[in-house]
């Protein structure tokens, strides 16, 4: 069950309109401005976001379903699922 409700979330949108997810988000991205308020390099606070948010989904999930989601990534990524402004 764990790893099937991890793999789904590999290929759907982030669902922003779940609350717990809506305020977790909020939550991430208030410490995120201001770790970079404190002087923090915008790049080190992704980088230890993503550590931080991998280490719990191997923990929830297990090494092989948190491994199978990150294959997802790049797609994602790549058509636009983290983009949050207009392009040029």
């Amino acid at each position: 069950m764990r790893e099937t409700m991890l793999q789904d979330t590999a290929v759907a949108p982030y669902d922003a309109d779940s609350d717990d997810k809506r305020v977790a988000l909020g939550l991430v991205t208030e410490a995120f401005a201001e770790g970079c308020l404190d002087g923090l390099d915008g790049d080190c606070m992704a980088q230890a976001a993503l550590f931080a948010a991998f280490q719990e989904l191997v923990a929830t999930y297990g090494e092989e379903a948190a491994a199978s989601y990150a294959e997802g990534l790049p797609e994602r990524i790549r058509s636009g699922g983290f983009t949050t402004a207009l392009q040029h």
